[in-house]
């Protein structure tokens, strides 16, 4: 079969659709999905040149797999980075991350905004091997900046963050790193390569959890990191070679047929997440909405310069409550309230789904942790999906309009 090479310069909504590995002799117009665990070697010395990794060539499950490949090269052209690499879940890559780029007595530094789960392994799990973290003001470019240490390896941030919804700025962060001899990973697991393609505002690693809007119909887990070739190759596959966290073959082809409406879809969810957004701003019920496509955002002029004029898919609002006993109460009487949004943790999915941040994705924190998070009791995090918006909003309204 004849494999014409892609021309230079296509834009992203194209590569998301057409990058992949060649056709098979068969022709193929959708990818191949490949379920095998090993591959015939056409001789000994070819194998043996292949697991010493001077050949190209697939030699057993764990290392590689053609389909695997299709959607790590189609998810780096659409970052416009010159590899990935990718894992069974997102959390799985962030381990990878750290374990190819950290030893003992190196630092990291975080934002205090993110991810429950980044929190805990970092700042908890990793710190029993000796890796040093410190977690700082997601917005605070100062305070990036006064917690590098001579040690400081890497700097992490997750932007726009969950649940909050707080945006940093990623070309500064860049700054601070590369000046301090660090690198920068940004988690673009909210906005996409389709709103957001940090390597172009100086990021060194863009990290994915596959499982959320690249999937976008939640049905598989799925991780990657983005970069370069050389540090794919030399940091982060020996990292997957060893530790086993691969991504299975049919995972990797729901996801990378789910990146052929990635921006499609992010456009439309996004127009739905601000139309929601404006719509609570106006309950009497709701004390705050978190979101960064409304100008009442802290950062809404950052988001809409680095996320291409859209605030993402993704929003969350707090209850009005006395105290912090009161707005669990009253957040849980909403969320039980609703009958066609799904209570549920994921995101990313064509269907609404809302969830209670403090008793879930945030729950192993430490209080502490959530405080200085700002994960309060009342918060209620809503992915936003592609229902119709009046069947939405009537939703919610069923319990923000019986609080008592």
């Amino acid at each position: 079969m004849t494999h014409k090479t892609l021309p230079e310069g296509l834009h992203p909504d194209t590569l998301a659709i057409r990058a992949a590995v060649d056709r098979s002799q068969y022709g193929e117009n959708s990818e191949a999905l490949y379920l095998t665990s090993g591959y015939v070697q056409p001789t000994a010395e070819a194998a043996a040149r292949r697991f010493a990794g001077d050949e190209e060539g697939f030699t057993y499950g764990r290392y590689g797999n053609p389909t695997v490949s299709s959607f790590e090269q189609r998810l780096a052209s659409m970052e416009g980075t010159e590899a990935a690499i990718s894992t069974a879940s997102g959390m799985s890559a962030i381990l990878m991350m750290c374990m190819g780029l950290l030893q003992s007595g190196d630092h990291v530094v975080c934002s205090q905004s993110m991810f429950g789960s980044t929190i805990k392994l970092i700042g908890s799990d990793l710190a029993k091997f000796g890796v040093l973290s410190s977690f700082v003001s997601q917005t605070d470019v100062d305070a990036w900046r006064a917690a590098v240490r001579p040690n400081t390896k890497l700097l992490f941030a997750e932007t726009p963050t969950n649940p909050l919804t707080e945006v940093c700025d990623i070309a500064a962060l860049a700054d601070i790193a590369h000046k301090a001899g660090a690198l920068l990973a940004v988690d673009n697991c909210f906005a996409t390569p389709a709103l957001q393609r940090p390597v172009e505002l100086g990021a060194d690693i863009i990290m994915h959890s596959g499982t959320k809007f690249l999937d976008g119909q939640g049905r598989v887990m799925a991780g990657a990191l983005c970069a370069s070739q050389r540090m794919v190759t030399e940091k982060f596959l020996p990292v997957l070679k060893s530790g086993g966290m691969t991504l299975a073959p049919f995972n990797a082809w729901v996801v990378l047929k789910g990146l052929e409406t990635l921006g499609i879809r992010m456009r439309a969810q996004s127009a739905q997440a601000l139309a929601l957004g404006q719509w609570l701003e106006s309950h009497p019920a709701v004390d705050r909405v978190f979101y960064p496509g409304l100008e009442s955002h802290p950062q809404h002029r950052l988001a809409m310069a680095q996320q291409g004029g859209l605030g993402g898919a993704v929003l969350s609002f707090a209850v009005k409550a006395s105290d912090p006993e009161a707005a669990r109460q009253r957040a849980f009487h909403v969320l039980d309230a609703m009958q066609v949004i799904s209570l549920a943790t994921n995101l990313g999915d064509t269907k609404t789904m809302a969830a209670h941040p403090a008793s879930t994705s945030h729950g192993r924190m430490t209080e502490a942790q959530r405080q200085a998070a700002g994960i309060g009791q009342g918060l209620i995090r809503v992915a936003v999906g592609l229902e119709h918006m009046e069947d939405i909003t009537a939703d919610l309204a069923r319990g923000l309009n019986t609080l008592t």
